[in-house]
C-alpha cells in the first residue's frame, strides 16, 4: 500500500470541497494522465486570466464591476494554481526525499 505522503493530490475537489488523492504506482496510467491534462488546463486558464488582468489594469475605462468579476476569477485561478503547485511539490519530495 502507498504511504499517505506518496499519494498524489489531484487538481479537483471531492464532495464538500475535500481534497482528492490518487493512489497509484503507474505515473502514465489513465488517472495520472487525466490529472496531468487537467492541471495543464488550469495553468493555461490562469495564464489567460493574468493577461486579461494586466490589460484591464491598463484600461482606464474598465468599471468596478468588471474588475470585481475579474478579481473573483483570479482568486479561483490562484487557488487552482496553488493546488497544482502543492501537488507537484509533494511529488518532488517523494521522488527525491533528500531535496529540501
Amino acid at each position: 500500500m502507498t504511504a499517505p505522503n506518496e499519494l498524489r493530490l489531484l487538481p479537483w475537489s471531492g464532495p464538500e470541497g475535500k481534497p482528492c488523492y490518487l493512489n497509484t504506482d503507474d505515473k502514465s496510467g489513465y488517472m495520472s494522465r487525466l490529472a496531468d491534462n487537467f492541471e495543464s488546463v488550469l495553468l493555461g486558464t490562469a495564464a489567460e486570466l493574468l493577461e486579461q488582468a494586466s490589460d484591464a489594469l491598463d484600461d482606464q475605462d474598465v468599471g468596478p464591476e468588471d474588475l470585481r468579476g475579474l478579481a473573483k476569477e483570479l482568486t479561483r485561478a490562484l487557488r487552482d494554481v496553488l493546488r497544482v503547485a502543492t501537488s507537484r511539490g509533494l511529488l518532488l519530495a517523494v521522488s527525491d526525499p533528500h531535496r529540501r
